[in-house]
């Protein structure tokens, strides 16, 4: 039987979404059905418009209760509480050896449009649709969600809270203490200061990293940087950035993570770094484009650059453990929170692409 529901429909790649209604396929064994009332916005949602068959649902960071689930579901009940985390498919080699973010068809599920099986979740007057977007596409009031991919919660954040984490902030906190595994008096150079740098900056405190420098070009971010940990913070606009890093850290920093996905912060990061650092990096130029820069300083520096999917996170760990954080205060990433009701869905993105706010998370329950 399928099951009705409202979703954010893209039509054209940035482009307004329009908030329509939709069916949801029935269950599969291993999904679960959820009442969501919460979901994140991130750059992804928009960059991957461009990639997908439109019409489509985005959204990746959803929360909610469980409706109902798939006959094949052991973990998880209706009426729990979950965060949708990222997809991975438990039957692969690095799923098996506890490392999900390496799964073997990550790419597929996250971003095939669809499920694995070519199936879609979703369907617009009654033709399918590209759906399945990290296997959720959670810019709806209902979702269909992996088993794995659920993460079961106890606490009694508010949505909006829980609705922040599942990718940004989990892959900006999980970088630093999961890829990097930084220790305390080791430097970090952290590039750009939106939600995964930021929640790059909180780790890196609690790390007790040192210096934690953050660069960006909005200003007020940088003083949000500045109060959230950074031990200094220069504009990314400065024609001699390197020189002012190095005047801070004369060998070099030990870390350098760039979440621009940009040319010209990874270069800067590859300079930054010192003998034997590690530059990491969680995203991708679409469309073909190429970084171009020589190998010379990483080789010479005999340093190593690291493609990080999801902060190398097992998300049933690793969420839990940034919400304990942030209750005893140590993590406060609800400074970087913005909320929005669902059918404001769009001035959200404005301000998003704007700047103007740094981890927008919508609300669904106006929509039901």
């Amino acid at each position: 039987m399928t099951t009705s529901a409202t979703a954010a429909i893209a039509y054209k790649a940035g482009s307004p979404l329009a908030l329509e209604p939709v069916e949801l396929a029935e269950l599969q064994a291993n999904e679960i059905l959820v009442n969501v009332q919460a979901c994140g916005i991130c750059h992804t949602d928009t960059k991957f418009q461009q990639v997908l068959t439109l019409p489509g649902v985005f959204g990746h960071e959803g929360t909610g209760t469980v409706e109902e689930v798939g006959a094949g579901v052991s973990d998880i009940q209706p009426g729990d509480r979950v965060i949708m985390s990222y997809p991975f498919c438990n039957h692969c080699s690095p799923c098996l050896e506890a490392e999900p973010y390496k799964c073997e068809d990550i790419f597929a599920l996250k971003f095939g449009g669809q499920r694995l099986d070519g199936s879609k979740t979703i369907s617009l007057n009654g033709k399918g649709i590209s759906s399945s977007f990290f296997q959720q596409s959670s810019f709806a009031t209902k979702a269909i969600c992996l088993e794995q991919a659920a993460v079961k919660i106890d606490s009694s954040l508010p949505p909006e809270m829980l609705a922040a984490l599942p990718c940004g902030i989990q892959t900006g906190a999980g970088a630093v203490l999961n890829s990097f595994k930084v220790k305390p008096a080791e430097g970090v150079v952290i590039f750009g200061a939106g939600a995964v740098g930021l929640s790059a900056v909180m780790a890196a405190r609690l790390c007790s990293a040192n210096p934690i420098i953050c660069i960006d070009m909005n200003e007020t971010r940088l003083q949000l940087a500045k109060e959230l940990g950074a031990t200094h913070l220069f504009n990314a606009a400065e024609e001699e950035l390197i020189r002012l890093v190095h005047e801070v850290a004369p060998r070099g920093v030990q870390y350098a993570f760039d979440s621009s996905a940009s040319v010209p912060g990874l270069k800067n990061a590859i300079s930054c770094i010192g003998q034997g650092g590690q530059v990491g990096i969680v995203s991708y130029p679409l469309g073909g484009d190429e970084f171009p820069f020589t190998t010379k300083d990483l080789f010479l520096k005999v340093g190593s650059l690291h493609g990080i999917f999801q902060g190398s996170s097992v998300p049933r760990l690793f969420l839990p453990k940034l919400i304990a954080l942030q209750e005893s205060g140590e993590f406060p990433y609800e400074k970087l929170i913005t909320t929005y009701n669902f059918s404001d869905i769009n001035q959200a993105f404005e301000d998003t692409h704007s700047g103007g706010v740094i981890k927008p998370v919508l609300l669904m329950n106006e929509c039901r």
